[in-house]
Order: C-alpha cells, then sequence, then structure tokens
C-alpha cells in the first residue's frame, strides 16, 4: 500500500488542522493505521492509531482530547483532527499502516508502510 500524507501548514496556537491520508490499494480496509510525528532533534512518535474498521482508537497522552482519528474505508482516507494546537505540536506528521489487523500501531516497529509526511507548525 502507498500512502499519501496531506493538509500540513503553518497555524497559530490555539487553532485547528485537519490532516489527511489517502492510501492505494485495496487492501486498505484490513490494515490498521496510524499517525506519528517527528520533531526536529527528536525520535519518530505516536500520536494515533484506528483499528481496521474504526472501532478502536488510541492516543499518546499529550494529544489526548485534542486530536481525532478518523477513517473511511470507503475513500481509503485516514484523517487527523487536530485542535487546540500548541507550540510543541510542530513536527512532521506521518501517516502509517500496520499489516496486523489484532493491534493498533502505537510504535515505530509495529509499522509496515509509512506515508511521506507533512509539515505542521504552530506559532506562538
Amino acid at each position: 500500500v502507498q500512502l499519501q500524507a496531506s493538509g500540513g501548514g503553518l497555524v497559530q496556537a490555539g487553532g485547528s488542522l485537519r490532516l489527511s491520508c489517502a492510501a492505494s490499494g485495496r487492501t486498505f480496509s484490513s490494515y490498521a493505521m496510524g499517525w506519528f510525528r517527528q520533531a526536529p532533534g527528536k525520535e519518530r512518535e505516536f500520536v494515533a492509531s484506528i483499528s481496521w474498521r474504526g472501532g478502536s482508537t488510541s492516543y499518546a497522552d499529550s494529544v489526548k482530547g485534542r486530536f481525532t482519528i478518523s477513517r473511511d474505508n470507503a475513500k481509503n482516507t485516514m484523517y487527523l483532527q487536530m485542535n487546540s494546537l500548541k507550540p510543541e505540536d510542530t513536527a512532521v506528521y506521518y501517516c502509517a499502516a500496520d499489516r496486523s489487523p489484532l493491534y493498533l500501531p502505537t510504535t515505530t516497529g509495529q509499522v509496515n508502510y509509512w506515508g511521506q509526511g507533512t509539515l505542521v507548525t504552530v506559532s506562538s
């Protein structure tokens, strides 16, 4: 599967952005999906993940209550709605796919496919 992330940009603190991840391939609906991010000088970290049907989700503590992950299998697309953005949310955001339908990807080691990343910059 190939993943294409989009929707990043520059936003003021307190603002919102919605990221999208478009996937190619007929197997998208059978994969668990997730978002990870990497700030300058830091390791890539987990943000949120969603099960193949969308019934289960997981969030990093740092984004819980502010970010919402969702997916539309009919459109082969995953989303990340980001509200109340903070300067510390500034990072390149990557979408990711995990071939295993049993677990939500919460570590980089679980990821089988990566998108190219989209930059989110939050100004103070």
